[in-house]
């Protein structure tokens, strides 16, 4: 029986070390490769010829949630499930939106993690039990039916406040989306607080499926455009 072989990518050594024990445990899986960052885990997936990676979204390296876009088009055989410590619904969205094939909270039981490694292997979709109700299938059907009317809410701001909601809605925090910008925290802050009022946003949840929406995940900020 041919096994499933995994990397795993988290940045804390002790977590790897228990998912690789949980792993190996299994008579149809086995670690064939382990990265602490995004930069390693692009290699690790280029040496072992996996068929699931599981992701952490908070790595050094980068965005973790903009990475799984990146990481399905170098390695499109690679099926990302993603294991993380976020637990908001729009966090569950936005990764299954960029090219994720399951979420896990760090949260869950054991063998939800199991289950989820064998789903996504199999071409599944898969949410662990704490976001079952969070849109999962209206994902794919917005994907496919989105269209430029769905980016008009980008028309009422700067090419600055795009690249600044983009850098958040990607996972960034305002001092790294700061100093990726060349701006200074105070000035990220005014941005990112003038955005949210010109689009009506509440808190960065409505900022993460606004982005989604519209598509700016996609984006690369130094453009600043989608």
């Amino acid at each position: 029986m041919r096994r499933i072989r995994i990397v795993i990518a988290d940045d804390h050594a002790l977590l790897r070390s228990g998912v690789r024990l949980l792993i190996d445990a299994q008579d149809d899986m086995e670690v064939v490769g382990e990265a602490g960052d995004l930069v390693q885990t692009k290699r690790e997936l280029a040496n072992a010829r996996a068929d699931v990676l599981t992701l952490d979204l908070t790595m050094p390296g980068g965005s973790g949630m903009a990475s799984i876009s990146a990481i399905r088009r170098s390695f499109p055989g690679v099926k990302i499930l993603v294991v993380t410590m976020h637990d908001d619904p729009a966090y569950v969205r936005t990764a299954l939106a960029m090219g994720a094939a399951g979420y896990v909270v760090k949260s869950a039981a054991d063998s939800e993690l199991i289950s989820a490694i064998r789903a996504v292997y199999d071409g599944r979709m898969f949410v662990d039990a704490q976001h079952a109700g969070a849109p999962v299938a209206q994902v794919a059907k917005d994907n496919s039916t989105s269209s430029g009317s769905a980016r008009a809410p980008l028309d009422a701001l700067s090419p600055r406040e795009r690249e600044v909601l983009a850098l958040i809605a990607q996972g960034h925090t305002n001092q790294a989306a700061a100093d990726q910008l060349g701006l200074s925290v105070k000035t990220v802050e005014s941005y990112r607080a003038r955005l949210m009022d010109k689009l009506g946003l509440a808190n960065r949840a409505d900022l993460i499926r606004l982005a989604v929406e519209c598509g700016l995940l996609g984006a690369n900020p130094e453009n600043g455009h989608a």
